[in-house]
């Protein structure tokens, strides 16, 4: 049965001022796993304490490039310590877009670290990745092509393959395997089709469609994320959680 997390970017805010409450707050919606996106000053030891006063489980952690180029061992034992397997590229700067065959490298060089230490090193997407081609394809097809699915495994953020007008479905179907965490989230569009994230079951995106989708395939976890919320990040997160109880209840295999 596939697990629920939290993106915990949801609720930085929160976390900013409460990491540990906001932990027990998350926990207690129901949420199974988190992916961490920062530790706020914390310790490895701490964290960990509060992972086993919780019972949640760090399903993974988005690592920014700079941390994975000029730290990423003492990354590695951080992770291990807190019993993290999934250690995530979580986002390309602007300035770094022009210079993808060098970004490929480093992704292949960081996946082998990590491989060699037990870990997972996936990669998240957002919509750049697939309306920018490398050679004859969108970059990030490209990325998999070019880097091995025991360097490298994917970390589908649905919502942003759908807001770049391409068919999450078929990009689940297409990696099924090598899908071991999706992003759910939904948004809308506002004049001039920026995008705004919502509460799930709030927007445009086909999420129910979605995650039969990414279980069908095999997903391991299925993450909660809203990048922005527009009123208070807690009370957004446990609506997303209603949503998924509700999909439970009318047959999603999903564990809640």
């Amino acid at each position: 049965m596939v697990q629920v997390g939290l993106q915990l970017y949801t609720v930085r805010d929160a976390m900013e001022r409460d990491f540990e409450g906001t932990l027990r707050k998350v926990a207690e919606l129901g949420y199974q796993g988190v992916e961490f996106a920062g530790f706020y000053g914390r310790t490895a030891e701490q964290v960990k304490a509060v992972l086993r006063e919780t019972g949640l489980t760090a399903l993974g952690a988005h690592t920014p490039y700079t941390r994975l180029r000029e730290a990423l061992d003492e990354e590695i034992a951080f992770h291990k310590e807190i019993g993290n397997r999934h250690i995530v590229f979580p986002f390309l700067e602007e300035a770094d877009r022009d210079r993808w065959e060098e970004v490929i490298e480093d992704l292949r060089a960081y996946g082998k670290r990590c491989a060699e230490k037990g870990l997972v090193f996936c990669y998240h997407n957002h919509e750049f990745e697939l309306t920018q081609n490398l050679g004859e394809e969108p970059v990030l097809d490209a990325i998999y092509s070019r880097v091995p699915a025991g360097l490298l495994q994917v970390e589908l953020d649905s919502c942003w393959v759908h807001y770049a007008g391409f068919d999450p479905l078929a990009y689940i179907a297409k990696y099924s395997g090598r899908l071991p965490v999706l992003h759910l989230k939904d948004m809308v569009t506002k004049d001039g089709g920026a995008a705004e994230t919502v509460e799930l079951g709030k927007g445009i995106v086909p999420v129910k469609d979605i995650a039969d989708a990414a279980i069908d395939s095999g997903v391991e976890w299925i993450v909660v994320e809203q990048d922005f919320c527009a009123g208070d990040s807690l009370e957004a997160i446990a609506t997303s959680m209603e949503w998924v109880r509700q999909y439970a209840k009318n047959g999603g295999k999903i564990d809640v």
